[in-house]
């Protein structure tokens, strides 16, 4: 029947949609036009894959943004017992503050695996914490901040005032910039743009050392699914702002709901893959429309089962 890999290049058309229809929308101070001009671009494309696919987990519910309904169903194979059966965890722009300022690390990202392998839930909040490869089974969210960051500071044989964190600039962090303050770590505060944080920290040779912090719960599940294919150590616990979330979570999740979910437990497949596209410049250079009505774009793939992460520059007609 095939894997999911086999619908890389299907997948990588859907983000490079979505990033050239935000990207028309970059610096105009537009968010929620340039979210839904994305999610349709990347609606239509999923329209034609031949797949039977369903939305796991994604992002919009929360700020009542344009979104991939979660559960919503996707591809021209829909019921068909021969196609693949696929689960997406999907943000079609994240970082949509970033693409109406024009600021970095605007993408367009989608984490697919075989049905019942990504975590099914509610557009909640997730506590999170990430690192390269050398910190797995060193962190966890079990343990307070100063555990945390003096068990970096063994792995990475590195000065904890040399320690890179990556905060989310939010009031719900106060706390915890406290307390890393107190502990003299150097910190990254950043508006948005949690995936690509965890990337960086996942990065053997990237400056940052960890992410931490609260964030959405879609970005995790894409998150965990790129970091299992990095063999980086990724962490979250679902953060509920309401009882709606709550009780929606406890009919969607077999289990424990205050559970701290492990990598593989929020992707729990090999054969899974991650896709992004840059919309804005950052960890993936920006969509760049060219005077001849071309737009190049800048996307990367990371595909879990062969351990391989590739980087794509493809062009489009941006009419």
């Amino acid at each position: 029947m095939g894997r999911t890999g086999d619908l890389a290049d299907s997948f990588l058309q859907a983000t490079e949609a979505a990033a050239i229809a935000a990207a028309k929308w970059r610096g105009r101070g537009e968010r929620k036009l340039a979210d839904g001009a994305a999610v349709e671009a990347m609606r239509t494309v999923f329209d034609s894959v031949p797949f039977d696919g369903r939305v796991a987990i994604g992002e919009g519910e929360r700020d009542d943004a344009p979104m991939l309904w979660i559960g919503e169903p996707l591809g021209s194979r829909q019921g068909d017992s021969e196609a693949l059966s696929i689960d997406i965890a999907v943000d079609p722009l994240e970082c949509t503050n970033n693409c109406a300022t024009d600021s970095p690390n605007a993408i367009a990202v989608l984490a697919a695996a075989p049905r019942g392998t990504l975590l099914h839930a509610p557009d909640c909040y997730m506590d999170k914490i990430a690192g390269s490869a050398e910190l797995a089974g060193k962190i966890s969210l079990e343990a307070d901040v100063a555990y945390n960051i003096e068990a970096t500071s063994a792995a990475l044989d590195k000065p904890i005032r040399d320690i890179l964190t990556v905060v989310m600039d939010r009031p719900r962090h106060e706390n915890l910039i406290r307390q890393l303050r107190e502990l003299d770590v150097r910190i990254r505060l950043i508006g948005d743009g949690d995936v690509s944080a965890a990337l960086d920290a996942a990065g053997p040779t990237s400056e940052v050392d960890l992410l931490m912090g609260i964030g959405a719960a879609p970005e995790g599940v894409i998150t965990a699914t790129a970091l299992r294919g990095l063999g980086a150590h990724f962490e979250g616990q679902l953060v509920f702002r309401n009882d709606g979330h709550r009780e929606r979570a406890e009919k969607m999740i077999d289990g424990d709901i205050e559970r701290i979910w492990q990598r593989d437990d929020l992707c729990m497949s090999d054969d899974a893959i991650f896709v992004a596209s840059g919309v804005c410049s950052g960890y993936l250079p920006g969509v760049e429309f060219q005077r001849n009505g071309q737009a190049m774009v800048h996307s990367e793939i990371i595909d879990v089962q062969k351990g391989e992460r590739t980087y794509m520059h493809r062009q489009y007609s941006s009419d």
